[in-house]
């Protein structure tokens, strides 16, 4: 187990495989137990003395049995190899649906900028018009009256000193109103070519964003396109692994029927398999309803957490949801949702479970989990802790799942499409070397 950096137990699936490799004919290759757990040891698989009486009877079949064996454990990788490779194009689609979103944001906050623009012009382009009319109105009011009702006229009018002052105090306001007049239709005009030249800006930015998101939709419809198009592809890979398998575990099980005391063992050993995925199915069933209870009662923070009570409800969260179903695109931080398909009903994805569990202590994670790789602080894999977030990714490709550390060696992830939210043991093929730590 790894309290604080410990090593891992081995997961069912290696365990099964050694018993393959030393029983040769037992033909007890599974798809392996979902998670490591401690249980009574297994039914003894059949010793030297007991395999060199058996020999006696499936010689013939024997170099037979050991090469079916391996073809098997060949196709359980490749099958993981193409979930993985299917995993890196949905992450690649779920990226540029992220960029469109944001893209398309942009535009239509440029376009609303452009709107906003052109409404300022077009006032600006009235206060002008105003301005000029009272100008004009001004100006005739003023001259084509005449000179006896213009400022010479009153001036030259006048009757008696006193009524010669009143007549200059009144052509002095006269002046003064014509100069107000042509100087707020000059400022209207400044404020007119003002406006015009951020609407221009304005225009100019909205069909550069307007390019963007188009750009964005073609590479989104790219990255989906080839999401579906390696989605299609993969489900004949796997159809034809499947009919692969079957065929060698056919010839697997007709070598095995030759010796009646092999298939009573094997028959045990099984017996012992379903036994195991019963009880994990059990504990998996009492980790969520505990989770889904102490949620239900609010935050608890217990002596094990150090004080932080988030980091239980982050776990909690997430074991909540064991058993939901795997949807490609699923997930919010309110819980399960439809996936990108929309064909399948709600559920999470790997990255969309992390969104939902984190969302429970107030932190915003990115939607995709090789950018949630980079949302928190990195802490070595040997340093693991409860609700540190585990990544993977094939040789040097970019990371396509994520999943969360819960402790014991054990990690919480939801895996890939036909699977459900489990708890698994940690898986090292694949594991990136750090580990992100957000809380």
């Amino acid at each position: 187990m790894i309290g604080r950096g410990g090593p891992v137990r081995r997961s069912g699936r290696t365990a099964l495989l050694g018993a393959l490799v030393i029983g040769l004919v037992t033909g007890l290759v599974a798809a392996g137990v979902g998670v490591a757990v401690a249980a009574p040891p297994p039914p003894t698989d059949p010793g030297d003395a007991a395999l060199a009486r058996s020999r006696a009877a499936v010689s013939a079949r024997a170099a037979e049995v050991g090469a079916l064996t391996g073809q098997l454990a060949d196709l359980d990788a490749r099958t993981d190899d193409l979930q993985a490779e299917l995993a890196g194009r949905r992450e690649d689609a779920e990226a540029a649906l992220d960029d469109l979103t944001t893209a398309q944001a942009a535009a239509a906050d440029a376009a609303r900028k452009a709107d906003d623009a052109r409404v300022a012009t077009d006032a600006a382009g009235t206060a002008v018009d105003d301005a000029r009319a009272r100008l004009d109105a001004f100006v005739t009011a003023t001259y084509q009256e005449g000179l006896d009702t213009g400022p010479f006229g009153l001036l030259t009018g006048a009757q008696n000193p006193d009524d010669l002052v009143g007549r200059a105090e009144f052509t002095d306001i006269v002046a003064r109103s014509e100069l107000a007049a042509r100087d707020g239709l000059e400022r209207a005009r400044v404020a007119r070519a003002n406006a015009e030249s951020r609407a221009r800006a304005a225009r100019a930015e909205a069909q550069e964003q307007e390019r963007s998101a188009a750009a964005a939709k073609r590479t989104s419809d790219t990255a989906l396109a080839a999401a579906d198009s390696a989605a299609r592809d993969n489900a004949r890979q796997l159809a034809e692994l499947a009919d692969q398998r079957a065929g060698v575990q056919a010839r697997l099980d007709a070598a095995e029927a030759q010796d009646a005391g092999l298939r009573a063992q094997r028959d045990r050993f099984r017996a012992w398999q379903r036994q195991l995925a019963a009880e994990q199915a059990a504990r998996e069933r009492a980790a969520r309803d505990a989770a889904a209870g102490r949620l239900a009662r609010g935050p608890r923070i217990p002596p094990v957490f150090g004080g932080r009570g988030s980091v239980r409800q982050v776990l909690d969260r997430a074991l909540s949801q064991v058993g939901a179903r795997y949807v490609w695109g699923g997930g919010s931080g309110r819980g399960p949702t439809t996936g990108i398909d929309g064909a399948i009903g709600t559920g999470f994805d790997c990255s969309g479970l992390m969104l939902y569990a984190f969302n429970g202590a107030g932190v915003a994670l990115p939607r995709v989990s090789r950018n949630q790789f980079n949302a928190g602080r990195k802490v070595p894999i040997s340093d693991l802790r409860p609700g540190d977030l585990v990544f993977y990714q094939r040789g040097g490709a970019p990371i396509h799942h994520v999943a969360m550390y819960v402790g014991d060696g054990d990690m919480v992830e939801a895996p890939y499409t036909g699977a459900n939210v489990r708890v698994v043991p940690l898986r090292r093929a694949g594991l990136v070397p750090q580990a992100t730590r957000m809380l």
